[in-house]
């Protein structure tokens, strides 16, 4: 079949299951998109790149598929970075096809030509540029392969702009042979039996779960480890849905702004049993003196990450989807005693602490940010979809927002992107149509990317947008507050913006809730009609969220606030 590099490109993208795609044209991909328009191939037009790119990952994570991004090159492409780089702090899978100038005009500064891989080589997992088009259908076959395997990462595949113009005869790899990479990790069978050996050797295990729990799909095997056990857990915030809220023992996120009993829990146990982390500075704190009392096993996919920001007494190297149903096959024949009775007094201890210092809020006459966060949990379905922007409405979230199924609590962990929420709650939705799906922003954050609400409005994505709206970046606001003396410089919001004529003259239903009444009343009604709403909520601008371990602190030296 001899069609052109455009049009191969769309065939390719098929056969690896695409069934959508975010992007924005230009000059460098315009046959692309005439193939886009005479195909009919599904693509969604974000307002901006860096919206595109959002909305891939958000896609991605939802669905566990591979997000897609076009953008044209130059500026069309640099967009992108944010993104990019996004994805790639939190092992997102995405393919991003950009345009380059034609071949006989890369390398001369040509109009809108940027060297797209060379930007994106520290922040992707490969990428190419592709000057012939008969490479074009072997690199996409590669590209997905690596974005998906091992693990997951951002792929960038640079087009030169002859090359979607140019003829070739089409056929679809069938086999990919690339030198050095495999995607497939070995594990050693004694470092797995060495773990089952110290959880046997433990009386004060904690179970640390993290992202890779949730990106591996391996959820279901860390229950059943919890349900062997009887160990407490605690998450990260990428770990979050892993293990349903409300599991026994379960104490929710750890880290900065981690609850109580988590933090401790790291702190007192004997064992700390890590799955899919990499020890973030946001979760260890002082690294020198996290769980000082802890043998340390560490299961993770990638070598890197072992030893790296701690150090592991026992490191696992393999995929969770080989190593946990070997520990657990270890845990079920390896010893005659009933690990739920050893580990029960230690579990006991765990819950008094969260007893003693619960995740709360003070009541007053302002709606809390809190309060907030916990009236749409209870108003939204079980299995809806939590989205969130980055600040301190991200860690209300992360604190109040229960999730009970990995995929379900979605936001940058890595690179704390603000800006994130609203076009990866975009393609939340259209990779779960049948999910509710809530956006928690601020004030900052939505401004980041408000143009996505015309994207929202234009395809009729029904997304639920509810802005925390304190007039003032938070999160910047509180360290002011906390560190330097109130001076609240730059941060000030002045709370001007309009944000629900913002988001009806993009095409978005919007109402503003202020008073307790309004609070009562138009919460529920706004989040149950059918259509995206943005629900603007006025809240305290100093509230602050606690726990808090300041920088360079232990994990158990908490500013546990009033509440």
């Amino acid at each position: 079949m001899l069609i052109n590099g455009a049009r191969a490109l769309l065939e390719s993208l098929r056969h690896e299951g695409v069934e959508v795609v975010f992007g924005y044209p230009g000059g460098a991909v315009l046959t692309l998109y005439d193939e886009v328009y005479q195909t009919n191939f599904p693509h969604i037009l974000t307002r901006h790149e860096q919206g595109a790119a959002h909305a891939a990952d958000g896609y991605a994570r939802a669905s566990g598929k591979v997000g897609v991004v076009f953008a044209t090159s130059g500026p069309g492409a640099t967009n992108l970075v944010t993104g990019i780089a996004t994805a790639h702090m939190d092992s997102v899978p995405m393919v991003c096809i950009t345009g380059q100038v034609a071949n006989p005009y890369i390398g001369k500064d040509s109009f809108q030509e940027a060297d797209i891989v060379g930007i994106t080589t520290p922040i992707t997992k490969h990428n190419y540029l592709v000057k012939d088009v008969n490479e074009l259908p072997r690199v996409v076959k590669e590209a997905f392969y690596i974005a998906r395997t091992g693990r997951p990462g951002v792929v960038v595949i640079d087009v030169a702009k002859d090359v979607f113009d140019a003829e070739i005869e089409y056929r679809c790899p069938e086999t990919i042979e690339l030198h050095g990479y495999t995607g497939e990790v070995a594990y050693e069978v004694p470092a797995v039996w060495e773990a089952a050996e110290a959880i046997f050797a433990a009386h004060r295990p904690v179970l640390f779960v993290g992202g890779g729990a949730v990106l591996s799909d391996t959820a279901k095997y860390i229950r059943e480890i919890i349900a062997l056990t009887g160990m407490p857990s605690v998450a990260t915030l990428m770990g979050l849905g892993a293990v349903p809220t409300g599991t026994d023992g379960f104490t929710g996120m750890a880290g900065m702004h981690g609850a109580y009993a988590s933090n401790m829990a790291i702190q007192e146990c004997d064992l700390l049993l890590a799955v899919g982390t990499r020890f973030s500075d946001r979760v260890t704190g002082n690294t020198a003196a996290f769980a000082p009392k802890a043998r340390i096993v560490h299961f993770d996919i990638d070598p890197a990450e072992l030893n790296k920001n701690v150090r592991a007494d026992i490191p696992v190297i393999g995929d969770l989807r080989q190593t946990l149903p070997a520990l657990i096959d270890i845990l079920k024949n390896g010893s005659q005693e009933d690990l739920r009775t050893r580990f029960r007094s230690w579990l006991g201890d765990v819950l008094s602490m969260e007893r003693a210092h619960p995740l709360g809020w003070k009541e007053s006459a302002e709606i809390r940010p809190e309060e907030l966060i916990s009236r749409v949990r209870a108003l939204v379905d079980e299995d809806a979809v939590c989205v969130t922007d980055v600040g301190q409405h991200q860690m209300w979230a992360a604190q109040f927002f229960g999730c009970t199924e990995p995929r379900h609590f979605l936001t940058s962990g890595g690179l704390g992107t603000m800006g994130y929420g609203l076009p990866a709650a975009i393609g939340a939705k259209l990779a779960c149509p049948d999910k509710e799906v809530v956006l928690i922003t601020g004030d900052g954050s939505i401004m980041m990317n408000c143009q996505e609400l015309a994207t929202m409005a234009d395809n009729d994505i029904d997304v639920k947008i509810v802005i925390v709206h304190n007039s003032i970046l938070g999160m910047v606001g509180q360290w002011q507050r906390l560190f330097y003396s109130h001076h609240y410089s730059a941060s000030e919001l002045k709370g001007k913006t309009d944000f629900v004529r913002l988001a009806e003259a993009m095409g978005v239903d919007a109402c503003r809730i202020t008073t307790r009444e309004e609070f009562a009343e138009m919460l529920p009604r706004a989040l149950h009609e059918k259509g995206a709403r943005l629900i603007d909520v006025i809240v305290p601008r100093e509230a602050d969220v606690v726990p808090m371990v300041p920088g360079g602190k232990r994990l158990d030296q908490m500013v546990l606030g009033g509440r």
